[in-house]
């Protein structure tokens, strides 16, 4: 059958964030892309989403019917934290360990401040209750639950307003079914209050880690569970067949139905899902070392991608929380295109982090908002209301944004073009502190890496962070502003497994590995099964491994092959210490505390079509632009859907598009490659 006659066949990613849902449709039959950004409806989160699938169908020829692939990436479980909008907890612990979420690592946040504090926890003190067992650090249980005793902590819950139990017993690391038969008495002395236990969730050794990712996951479930199965209503409203799967805080997927109970694995899934479609983009455009920029209506995020991999991590933080799941390694910051600016009571311009949102939205965009924010500076200086935005959903108007940067011009007493370019420079240098401490953390020179921003607001200072940060290459991808909903596309089914086994790593630790190792790899296959996978698949093993004496690990990459040879994996763990901290010890002694194993699900990639290059093809501009660049100047404005492959132009300059205005500063020299990626290039 050729291709002309092949069934209708469509993969769609669909990403939501502050201000737009975000749609990356792909027709497989002409491997042509759709794109599309709808605004949010935050009273009915999701009704967007049938919104963007009929404008899909009467725009590009959709069919509902025809959708093979559905991935969604959604924000809902971080702004239930963010917003402090979860369920009401209880904590079942063991008595006297009543105050381990409270007293954490006993860290305050800011350290050198004196009035700082700590956020308080999302389960108060007495809703804590402790019950009489224990289990010792080797498994043995010299006490064991006894129902009286939970029975009189459901009480107490109940009486306290409890929705859910959350059940995080000392040492569930080693053992969970003292956690699992308290579960089970829940669930039938109180079958109407949801329960999770730390050891299902994540059982990971030191109680307050544990216990807190379990509170995470309870605490957003309520909400995420409503919101995925009102997603799959609205799916088959729409009569579309396919089962959805979500993006995950991992870069990978799973499906619907376990994102359910597994919420706190899909906490990051837009930031994750953004990485991961800017990694394959920059793999495609030939960039081994990439910083990604996703600037977004309400915030901004970092990452590196080296050597052509994304980086990971298991440290994140949620808001004022420490997540403790494996994650795309991301830094955030509360700087985006909704973000307002305001003059504080000392007379000083500050931008953010309270952001306008999509309701009102920033002044320019007509929707009710007053606030002066970065897009109407960006409006004010003439980047944006050259054309309309959101694939002709907003129309910028640039009298307004003037109105209300006017209202901090005044009391700065400086014109209305020269405050909207004092919020832009502002809003840059946040973001430059931001990633200079990213830099400093991750050991690298920025000068030799490629800057790719993405998101809404990315393209309109990417290129002025870049400029100030040194580094000499910009890539913009061709559609930048869906570049997360198009990481739903390529990333893979992903599945991570723990086991802690506190381990010397002497001879005797072959046996303990082997057995932690076929253990794990059980469980990742079963895993990918219930996923419905049945293709390629792949597995990835590491280890937090430590110097004995030291108090923390670090996560080193291993192979199969070397668990039955200590040395071998002594020499990774010495050469991943040696690149992180500039020293290892050959001679100390090594402790491994956990395996770590990932199941992946290899899924088909997007074949996109390059376009034939015309060398030095000229770029023609649409028209003349006047933009307030130190002072009024008179820009060439590129339509981007005209920049062929091959096409060259130097800046300063505008490039319009559908979704996002990419804004091109001095001495930037631009290209377009044969995947329409335009690259700017720095003068020496």
């Amino acid at each position: 059958m050729d291709g002309s006659m092949r069934a209708a066949d469509w993969k769609i990613g669909v990403d939501i964030g502050g201000t737009f849902m975000d749609f990356c449709a792909l027709d497989t039959r002409s491997g042509q892309i759709a794109s599309l950004k709808v605004l949010t409806t935050p009273d009915d989160p999701g009704a967007e989403l049938l919104t963007g699938l009929d404008l899909l169908a009467a725009r590009d020829g959709l069919d509902p019917a025809s959708v093979t692939r559905f991935v969604h990436g959604t924000t809902v479980g971080i702004n239930t934290i963010l917003q402090r909008k979860g369920a009401r907890l209880a904590l079942i612990t063991n008595a006297g360990f009543e105050d381990v979420i409270e007293l954490a690592r006993l860290r305050m946040p800011k350290m050198y401040s004196l009035f700082c504090h700590r956020a308080d926890p999302l389960i108060p003190r007495d809703r804590i209750f402790g019950i009489n067992a224990r289990m010792r650090a080797d498994g043995s249980t010299p006490v064991a639950p006894a129902l009286d005793d939970v029975r009189a902590a459901i009480d107490r819950a109940r009486t306290a307003g409890a929705e859910g139990i959350i059940v995080s017993l000392l040492h569930s690391w080693r053992d969970g079914t003292q956690e699992a038969a308290v579960r089970a008495m829940i669930e039938t002395e109180a079958p109407d209050l949801f329960t999770f236990t730390s050891s299902e969730v994540w059982p990971v050794i030191r109680e307050y880690e544990r216990s807190s990712t379990a509170i995470l996951n309870g605490y957003v479930h309520p909400r995420v569970a409503g919101y995925l199965a009102a997603l799959e209503d609205r799916l088959a409203a729409r009569n579309v067949p396919a089962h959805a799967l979500l993006t995950k805080s991992n870069g990978g997927l799973m499906s619907a139905g376990e994102g359910r109970r597994d919420c706190v694995s899909m906490l990051l899934s837009g930031t994750a899902s953004g990485v991961m479609g800017a990694a394959w983009l920059a793999r495609q455009a030939g960039e081994k070392r990439v910083l990604t920029l996703d600037i977004g209506g309400t915030s901004a995020d970092f990452a590196l991608i080296v050597d052509g991999a994304v980086q990971f991590g298991t440290d994140e933080r949620i808001g004022d929380f420490p997540l403790h799941i494996p994650s795309v390694s991301v830094s955030s910051i509360a700087i985006g295109g909704g973000s307002i600016a305001s003059v504080d009571s000392m007379g000083v311009l500050r931008v953010g982090p309270e952001s306008a949102g999509s309701t009102p939205g920033p002044a320019c965009y007509g929707r009710g908002g007053l606030d002066p924010t970065v897009t109407d500076a960006m409006a004010v200086c003439g980047w944006l209301g050259q054309a309309e935005m959101a694939y002709g959903q907003l129309s910028i108007d640039p009298a307004l944004a003037r109105a209300s940067v006017s209202r901090l011009a005044t009391p700065l007493g400086r014109g209305i073009e020269e405050t909207a370019q004092a919020i832009i420079d502002i809003a840059v240098s946040e973001l430059f502190v931001e990633v200079e401490k990213l830099s400093s953390r991750s050991g690298v020179d920025l000068r030799d890496f490629a800057l790719m921003p993405f998101g809404g607001g990315g393209p309109m200072l990417g290129a002025f962070l870049a400029r100030e940060l040194g580094m000499s290459r910009v890539l913009a991808p061709r559609r930048p502003g869906v570049v997360s909903a198009l990481g739903g596309l390529v990333a893979d089914l992903r599945g991570d497994f723990l086991r802690t086994i506190f381990t010397e790593l002497d001879a005797g630790a072959p046996t303990r590995l082997a057995a932690a190792f076929k253990a794990l790899s059980r469980e990742g296959a079963a895993w990918l099964a219930a996923q419905g996978h049945d293709g390629p698949a792949q597995i990835r093993l590491s280890a937090d491994m430590r110097y004995a004496g030291q108090s923390y690990e670090i996560d080193t990459a291993l192979e199969p092959a070397w668990l039955a040879e200590p040395a071998r994996i002594a020499a990774a763990f010495h050469d991943t210490h040696r690149r992180i901290y500039d020293f290892d010890d050959p001679d100390g002694r090594i402790e491994i505390i956990n395996l770590r194993l990932s199941a992946i699900g290899v899924t088909p990639k997007p074949d996109l079509a390059e376009a034939a290059p015309e060398a030095g093809a000229p770029a023609t501009p649409a028209r003349q632009v006047r933009v307030h660049l130190d002072g009024a100047r008179d820009l060439p404005l590129y339509e981007r859907a005209g920049l062929l492959a091959g096409a060259r132009f130097d800046g300063p300059a505008v490039v319009c598009q559908e979704d996002t205005t990419l804004a091109i500063p001095d001495g930037a020299r631009a290209h377009v490659d044969t995947h329409l990626n335009i690259h700017l290039d720095f003068a020496e």
